[in-house]
């Protein structure tokens, strides 16, 4: 399978991913959303962990999803990250849920941007001329998007749920940059990564599951849906095809990165189907005025 191949499935799977959460949160209680998704990639990974303990993944399981032993530091580092995880998902779901997703989405696409502007803060990195001018085109078609939300009632100045959609992407840059020191000089795989975080997640989901059952707190009524098996399928699926587009030597990572984000496109279309998005035909060049800022900034 090439890497374009992997990557055109993963950017599909990562659409539908987005428009899988905004189903099953709109109208909602997320909490138990995060808990049942998080539970159903724990049981996932938990069985193929185990059916490499019998020694019968093969030839069934390809080897990018085997999993390796890791010790107790290594473990602590999976709890970690766990938690930066799970706060930024619970500020995503929380502001995805009252947000059109047409909205919701060209926000999280911006994600890889903020990555840089971390590396520059944290790591000390500086950017060529063509990287500064990909940041600008970035926020230039942000600010543009905020005026047509403006059109929806969405004021993104004022609107509690764009901020915490905007506060879950900002964590997700040192989040990433810990995925990389982990991945690069922890000693883990990506199928232990992908694996131990998902298994600490639900535990991690369970007792605020519990707190809402128990009505701890104010809460909305939580309603099944299948979009929340959905979340989990669709999640792991993009997330395999993307470390399998990164197994080849041609598959870069700012390449790969960079035509995932074309999922907003996959999100624009099911937006219009399922949920009936407006503004469409305003957003759409904005939308395309972000992409070309977001390669600029990753291939500059």
């Amino acid at each position: 399978m090439s890497w374009i191949f992997s990557c055109v499935l993963s950017t599909v799977f990562l659409g539908c991913y987005s428009l899988s959460v905004k189903h099953a949160v709109h109208d909602n209680a997320v909490l138990p959303v995060l808990f049942v998704a998080n539970l159903f990639s724990a049981v996932v990974w938990i069985t193929l962990i185990s059916a490499g303990q019998f020694s019968v993944t093969a030839p069934y399981v390809p080897d990018v999803l085997i999993t390796s032993h890791i010790d107790g530091a290594q473990h602590l580092q999976l709890m970690l990250k766990a938690v930066m995880v799970g706060i930024i998902w619970m500020l995503i779901y929380f502001g995805m849920k009252n947000l059109p997703v047409s909205l919701a989405s060209p926000i999280l696409s911006t994600n890889p941007v903020w990555m840089v502007v971390v590396a520059i803060i944290v790591l000390g990195e500086r950017l060529s001329v063509l990287q500064w001018l990909g940041v600008a085109i970035t926020l230039t078609a942000f600010v543009s998007l905020s005026r047509v939300g403006s059109q929806e009632g969405v004021c993104f100045l004022k609107n509690r749920a764009v901020w915490l959609v905007v506060c879950g992407v900002l964590l997700s840059a040192p989040s990433g940059l810990y995925d990389k020191w982990l991945l690069a000089h922890a000693g883990f795989s990506s199928a232990t990564l992908q694996a131990g975080f998902s298994i600490y997640l639900a535990l991690l989901f369970l007792p605020l599951a519990v707190g809402w059952k128990l009505r701890l707190w104010e809460r909305n009524r939580f309603t099944w849906r299948w979009s929340i098996l959905l979340v989990s399928v669709f999640l792991l699926l993009s997330d395999f095809f993307f470390f399998q587009a990164l197994r080849s030597p041609d598959g870069l990572l700012s390449l790969v990165a960079c035509f995932r984000r074309g999922e907003v496109l996959v999100v624009f279309a099911g937006g219009i189907i399922l949920f009936g998005e407006k503004n469409i035909r305003q957003k759409l060049p904005i939308v395309a005025l972000l992409l070309t800022g977001i390669g600029i900034t990753m291939l500059g």
